[in-house]
C-alpha cells in the first residue's frame, strides 16, 4: 500500500493536501543556533499560530527540511502538527558541514554506518535527543523522508560519502529524498551521483534551483526526471522582475508534474508569528495571485500544491 510519512503517522497521498514541500517550522537549540542565532525557531506557540494560519488559507501539509542534530526537534513538531491539523513530514538525513561542531560523529562514520542511523529514524523512529547523546531514546515519531546537502558548485569527499548513504537508505526503505543545492549550482552533479547509485529520480526533490534562475539549466535539471522545488518567489526584492515567477511560468505545462513550491522560511523575520513578514500565507495568497496572472490555472496550481508533493513525497517499494 502506498503511503506518506508524516510525523504522527502514516497518511494515504491523497490524504497529504495542499503542501509546502520544503519549510524550516522548528530549528531548535544547538550548534547551528550557536553560529547562527537568526535561524533560531524555537516556539511550540508561535508555530502553532503560524501553521493556524496556514490551515486557514487552505494549507494541509508541510515538509520540515532540518535533518539529524542540527536543530531538529521531533516532539515539537508533533504537537505543532496535533494542535494545527497540518500533516508536518520530517527527516533524517544531514545538511551542510558547517551546521555542526568540528570533530561532530558526521564527518567519521561510513556510509554504511550512517545508513544505518537514517534507516532506524525511518523504520524505528527518531531519536528524541537528536542523535546527540549520550544515549539514544527512540520516539514514536517516524522520519518521512531523507534529507542531504552539497556546497557551492561541486560535491567534496565528505558530501559523496553522504549521498552514498542516502542512496542506500532509499533503496533500503523507499523514502524520497530532498536534497539543498547552495544557490542552486551542483544540480546536474547530484543527479548524475544519485543516479548512479541506483536513487529513482522520480522520488528525488532538488531544492533552491530557482536562485540560479537559468532557464536552460533548469531544462537540464527537470529532463533528468528530478522534482524542483522552488522557495525564492518573496526573496527577489531588489529586482523589477520575479525569475521564480518566470521559471515557473515557463516550465509548469513543460514538465507539469515536476514543479513543487516551498518558502525555506528559516528566519523568525519571514514569519507572522514572530511579527515578520510575509508570513506563510504567502504562497497560498500573494503568489498564487500572481501566477494566475502570468497565466496558470486553477488546474496548474492543483498540480504544484497538491498532486506534485504527493508524488514527490510517497514512498516507494523497498529493494
Amino acid at each position: 500500500m502506498k503511503f506518506i510519512r508524516t510525523v504522527l503517522g502514516d497518511i494515504a497521498p491523497e490524504d497529504l493536501g495542499a503542501c509546502y514541500a520544503h519549510e524550516h517550522i522548528i530549528i531548535d537549540e544547538s550548534f547551528t543556533i550557536h553560529q547562527y542565532p537568526e535561524l533560531q525557531l524555537n516556539n511550540v506557540e508561535k508555530g502553532i499560530e503560524e501553521l493556524k494560519a496556514f490551515h486557514a488559507a487552505g494549507g494541509r501539509a508541510m515538509v520540515d527540511s532540518m535533518p539529524c542534530a542540527c536543530g531538529r526537534n521531533v516532539m515539537k513538531l508533533a504537537a505543532i502538527s496535533r494542535a494545527t491539523g497540518v500533516h508536518i513530514l520530517c527527516p533524517t538525513g544531514l545538511h551542510l558541514q558547517k551546521y555542526y561542531p568540528p570533530g561532530h560523529w558526521s564527518q567519521h562514520l561510513s556510509e554504511d554506518e550512517l545508513a544505518n542511523l537514517f534507516v532506524a529514524d525511518i523504520q524505528q523512529g527518531i531519536d528524541v535527543n537528536d542523535y546527540n547523546g549520550p544515549q539514544c531514546q527512540r520516539s514514536n515519531h517516524k522520519a518521512g523522508l531523507i534529507k542531504i546537502a552539497s556546497g557551492l558548485d561541486h560535491l567534496d569527499e565528505h558530501t559523496r560519502r553522504l549521498f552514498a548513504a542516502a542512496a542506500q537508505t532509499h533503496r533500503r526503505t523507499g523514502a524520497p529524498i530532498l536534497t539543498h543545492t547552495e544557490q542552486g549550482t551542483a544540480a546536474l552533479e547530484q543527479i548524475e551521483f544519485l543516479g548512479g547509485h541506483g536513487v529513482d529520480l522520480a522520488q528525488v526533490v532538488i531544492s533552491h534551483t530557482d536562485r540560479k534562475p537559468d532557464l536552460a539549466y533548469h531544462r537540464q535539471i527537470l529532463a533528468s526526471g528530478v522534482k524542483v522545488e522552488y522557495d525564492s518567489g518573496f526573496r527577489w526584492k531588489n529586482r523589477v522582475d520575479n525569475p521564480t515567477l518566470t521559471l515557473v511560468a515557463r516550465l509548469i505545462h513543460e514538465f507539469p508534474h515536476q514543479i513543487l513550491l516551498g518558502m525555506d522560511a528559516a528566519k523568525s523575520t519571514y514569519w507572522s508569528s514572530y511579527g515578520g513578514k510575509p508570513g506563510h500565507t504567502f504562497l497560498l495568497t500573494t503568489f498564487s495571485t500572481m501566477l494566475k496572472q502570468a497565466g496558470l490555472t486553477e488546474a496548474d496550481l492543483h498540480r504544484i500544491f497538491v498532486e506534485n508533493p504527493r508524488l514527490a513525497y510517497t514512498f516507494a517499494a523497498a529493494e
